[in-house]
């Protein structure tokens, strides 16, 4: 017996295959180019990029494209993406006033700027800021988050389409020091720690709507690591990393995947290599997860080798690290052996990043940039360059440029003058 459907029967029908062709369409529409730097520690969330074989190994004036100045604080990272050059940054006396800024790639124009008033908490350590957390785009929008639990969402443009204070939601989330772990984009899903001793939690935001998509709880304690995105089974999972350990989450329900339970780092995050994440944990953790949801199995662990506040980076076959003294050490990432170390000028906050030329680069908190050949059996520093103001970020690679910025300044440096 065939049941015909009611007028508004259909009607809920006809928006239920229009919500779902909508969301089909903008899942295919968010690509973004994997050879761009598009988060927190590039591509991979690694720190490295491959390709852009031509970027300079000297860094210097020769070398330096263009500055521009910035008209607030920030730590966040920039990110590239086609021909512009995104940050954030906050301003005022109690970093109120949240910013996106966006600049030309080949001249460093700025090309618009956004304000938006924090709706919640912006005290800091003196040392971080509001805008700590790195900016990520899908290819159409930019999703921008900062310490005061402030979430939005604007166009290529700069026009903005969602914003969220977390804190109306959540009042309790937040802590004295400041956070700064940077969303990433995920299985089409908007996904962010925001953790700290109070009302912690991790959450999926819908990309279109800024909705919660799902949220699950975490453990209470400060924390400032990002998620990281890795493989199982061929597909993308994220982990989630804390003072507890380490739980892989699918990203489009949150749903629990796996947990190790051992404790980990809450500054220095995780960096993935395929279906293996290397963790700051009892020093150096290699682990294999198991999809069958047991405890992933640690292929190895470096009591010795315990990174310090910059998050390893891997490349390839090998993984690098500081620790606190500021000496940087190679390791064979399949067996956690270590090849070389050398003594860097340190201290350092931001991460190490490299690319395709076999070189890594490095800015200390006194503005000191280095590169380190890691071509040959051991590393060896071939250039230095000051720039004077304090650097707490992390560089960032495209098109055989790199970008670094500090609270009052953003610079490119390329081989190719603009």
């Amino acid at each position: 017996m065939n049941r015909r459907i009611k007028p508004d029967q259909k009607e809920i029908m006809n928006r239920l295959l229009t919500s779902t062709s909508i969301s089909i369409i903008w899942a295919l529409a968010t690509t973004v180019a994997p050879a761009e730097w598009h988060r927190f520690r590039g591509p991979e969330g690694n720190g490295y990029i491959p390709g852009n074989a031509a970027l300079p190994t000297v860094l210097g004036k020769e070398t330096m494209a263009w500055k521009t100045s910035l008209p607030g604080r920030g730590l966040g990272s920039p990110i590239i993406v086609g021909d512009r050059v995104i940050v954030s940054a906050a301003s005022g006396p109690h970093q109120d006033k949240l910013l996106i800024l966006c600049f030309s790639e080949r001249d460093g124009s700025e090309l618009w700027r956004r304000s938006f008033w924090a709706t919640g908490r912006t005290m800091c350590h003196k040392k971080t800021c509001v805008a700590a957390p790195t900016p990520t785009p899908d290819g159409k929008h930019i999703y921008v988050l900062w310490s005061s639990n402030d979430l939005v969402a604007v166009d290529l443009e700069g026009n903005l389409k969602w914003m969220r204070g977390l804190t109306l939601d959540y009042p309790n989330a937040s802590n004295s020091l400041g956070m700064s772990s940077s969303p990433i984009i995920a299985g089409g899903t908007l996904v962010a720690q925001v953790e700290n001793d109070s009302e912690s939690f991790a959450a999926g935001f819908d990309l279109l709507t800024g909705m919660n998509r799902w949220k699950v709880d975490r453990p209470k304690m400060a924390n400032w690591t990002s998620p990281v995105t890795m493989r199982m089974n061929g597909k993308v999972i994220v982990a989630l990393q804390s003072g507890k350990g380490v739980t892989g989450i699918s990203p489009s329900t949150g749903s629990e995947l796996w947990n190790f339970s051992q404790g980990a780092s809450t500054i220095p995050s995780g960096a993935a290599a395929g279906e293996t994440l290397i963790i700051p944990s009892r020093g150096l953790t290699a682990l294999k997860p198991d999809p069958a949801g047991g405890e992933p199995a640690a292929l190895w662990n470096q009591k010795t080798q315990k990174p310090a506040t910059a998050s390893p980076l891997v490349t390839g076959e090998r993984l690098f690290f500081t620790n606190s003294a500021g000496v940087l050490t190679a390791v064979e990432r399949k067996s956690g052996e270590r090849l070389w170390r050398i003594r860097m000028k340190g201290p350092f906050s931001g991460s190490p990043v490299a690319c395709g030329n076999d070189h890594l680069y490095f800015f200390n908190e006194e503005g000191l940039g280095q590169v380190v050949d890691i071509s040959g059996e051991t590393g060896e520093v071939v250039s230095e360059f000051d720039l004077g103001e304090t650097i707490l970020a992390t560089p960032s690679i495209s098109k055989n440029s790199l970008y670094i910025r500090s609270d009052q300044t953003l610079w490119k440096f390329s081989t190719r003058q603009e």
